[in-house]
């Protein structure tokens, strides 16, 4: 699906500070190009705009694009949770030049909030939700939850650190693996696209078996941080971890 308009488009961040492959790009860019004019996209969690330039580049030009993040300096990376004012600020500063330098500024409407004090800010449905905030298991759960249930029949949910941050898959275990409003569409890496859809009950077993086949990378993915974390990346590596702080 996508083509030369998403080779621009990684072209366009292939500078930014972030955590999202070329693959997870793509399948942000075909999730945005499905879109139709008037649709919006809601994304949560930007850091530097690697992903909102992406999306940008994707949504037809009448989409409305939402970017949320309050850039306190907190959650922005592994094991980084406390809030850094100054750290956040810059992290504000380098999320607008970004996206300046894109040429995608005047499509993104930014707003420096946390994601469940931003409820209000957002009206209406949202026909694709992008999350990739605090991966912590309340944060994550209450962002697939309250920011999900804005998503209407039809329309699509992207997860990021997907069967890789535990506080992310037990939100995901709670809200999509047991419940029955998030068909899983598949993943790249840690990034996993669910459809948002009633299932039936023979359906709903088989979206849950789908999503507990992923447990074994889970697993994996466990492995790899502990093995970073004691400073054994060699061994890390034997598990095909190549790139990056952290596995995603």
């Amino acid at each position: 699906m996508s083509g030369p308009r998403f080779d621009a488009a990684w072209a366009a961040v292939r500078d930014v500070e972030g955590w999202m492959t070329e693959g997870q790009g793509r399948r942000l860019f075909d999730a945005a190009r499905r879109l139709s004019p008037g649709d919006r996209i809601v994304e949560i969690g930007s850091f530097h705009g690697r992903s909102a330039i992406v999306l940008a580049h994707g949504a037809p030009r009448d989409v409305d694009l939402v970017a949320i993040d309050p850039h306190l300096g907190s959650d922005r990376g592994p094991q980084e949770i406390a809030a850094r004012p100054e750290l956040g600020a810059a992290d504000a500063e380098a999320f607008r030049a970004n996206l300046e330098r894109a040429g995608v500024a005047a499509r993104v409407r930014h707003v420096r909030e946390r994601s469940q004090d931003a409820l209000g800010a957002v009206d209406g449905p949202v026909n694709l939700l992008y999350v990739d905030g605090a991966h912590r298991f309340g944060p994550a759960r209450d962002d697939l939850v309250r920011w999900g249930a804005r998503v209407p029949l039809g329309g699509r949910m992207l997860v990021h650190d997907s069967f890789s941050s535990v506080g992310v898959t037990l939100a995901l275990a709670l809200v999509t693996v047991a419940g029955a409003r998030w068909r899983y569409e598949g993943r790249d890496g840690s990034l996993a696209e669910f459809e948002r859809i009633d299932l039936a009950a023979g359906a709903r077993a088989r979206n849950a078996a789908r999503q507990l086949a992923q447990l074994p990378w889970f697993a994996r993915n466990l492995v790899v941080k502990a093995l970073i974390v004691a400073r054994l990346r060699p061994l890390a590596r034997v598990l095909g971890h190549r790139q990056g702080p952290w596995p995603y």
